[in-house]
């Protein structure tokens, strides 16, 4: 009986080269359509702006393509899966594999370990690549596809609630009590009602809260516009409230985002749903080794039994399953109804013991 990890050497790299040339293929056809689909929605958008051609339109393509690769990159593994266990069976190499007393496990070995590697490159790219043109391209989106305004760590659009009172500031730099505000209009209400606009071309925290000088009040009840020499408002408003008012995990690495959460757990404000990104960064692209597990029900049965294809339809809605769930879960963790961890890791902890269940049930 053989209980090597592996059946043998030639298997083992027959079987992981066809899946990885199969993988290729599928991830290339997917981004090709996705990406000309997205191209058609955004073209008219990226066009609209005076001066933009062919050359902003190949640009959003080289920053959206990253974007596309890594969430479809686990579809390209399930997808790779079903086709290349397909093709075993057809060819009836899983029957001989399996009379040469190979376990199911053996069979899925290489495949495991081929998706391994692919999930590490997918951690490199994601954060070599995909945060750095997911914030570009943010950016680019926000400037209405104009020129991107250069990055000097400076938060763009800014709004802040204290209590009734909205705040907005055009731009917010600097940290702690350094941190200033450009352009801020605040609009002071009382239960819902407006009752004055306040502008100021600059804020800075002065008294426990925030100061404009030479403000403008304009008094909606009495409609008259007062020059005022300064204006004090937001006392107790926290200067990350303006410069970490909008953290995507999508558009930081793992170690930004971990500068961004301490920050934030300095300043007591509420860091669950970045977490939960924090660890999705890392449980994302580990999907894909879930995948030959997944999928590998349509590899085993007889291809001329007629149940070969609804053996890859399971395998097809198994992978989907865990789509759906990993999904559902990170929506729960955003919303703080699951606790971070929780909301990354329990989808790929369920489908891996679903997959080895369904695995050791029928093969094994």
């Amino acid at each position: 009986m053989n209980i090597s990890f592996f059946a043998s050497r030639t298997i083992t790299f027959y079987m992981a080269r066809m899946f990885l040339v199969r993988f290729a293929a599928v991830l290339a056809a997917l981004v090709i359509v996705l990406m000309a689909l997205d191209l058609l929605g955004e073209s008219g958008d990226i066009l609209a702006y005076p001066g933009n051609g062919d050359a902003q339109l190949w640009l959003y393509v080289t920053l959206r393509t990253p974007q596309i690769i890594a969430r479809f990159l686990p579809f390209a593994a399930l997808l790779a899966t079903l086709i290349t266990f397909v093709t075993l069976n057809q060819n009836s190499e899983i029957i001989s594999m399996k009379a040469a007393g190979i376990s199911a496990h053996q069979i899925l070995a290489p495949l495991i370990v081929a998706s391994m590697g692919i999930a590490m490159v997918s951690l490199l790219f994601n954060e070599r690549v995909v945060a750095r043109s997911t914030a570009t391209l943010t950016a680019w989106s926000n400037a209405d596809y104009g020129p991107i305004p250069r990055d000097r760590g400076i938060a763009n659009n800014v709004w802040v609630r204290d209590g009734d009172d909205l705040i907005h500031a055009a731009t917010a730099r600097g940290r702690g009590l350094r941190a200033e505000l450009d352009r801020v209009t605040l609009y002071d209400r009382d239960g819902g009602r407006l009752i004055s606009i306040v502008k100021g071309t600059r804020a800075v925290q002065a008294d426990g809260g925030w100061r404009i000088t030479d403000a403008a009040q304009f008094d909606v009840a009495r409609g008259v516009t007062t020059q005022l020499p300064r204006f004090d408002f937001a006392r107790g408003v926290t200067a990350d409230r303006f410069t970490l008012s909008s953290v995507d995990p999508a558009s930081r690495s793992i170690l930004q985002l971990r500068g961004a959460i301490e920050d934030l757990d300095a300043a007591g404000r509420p860091t669950g749903p970045l977490r939960a990104g924090l660890w999705h960064k890392l449980s994302g692209p580990l999907s894909a080794m879930l995948m030959p597990l997944l999928a590998g029900v349509a590899a085993f049965g007889l291809a001329r039994s007629g149940h070969l294809f609804i053996r890859a339809v399971i395998g097809m809605a198994l992978g989907f399953a865990y789509f759906v769930a990993d999904n559902f879960a990170l929506a729960m963790g955003n919303l703080g109804a699951y606790p971070p961890m929780l909301a990354a890791w329990a989808p790929f902890l369920l489908f891996l013991l679903i997959g080895e269940a369904v695995l050791i049930r029928t093969e094994e």
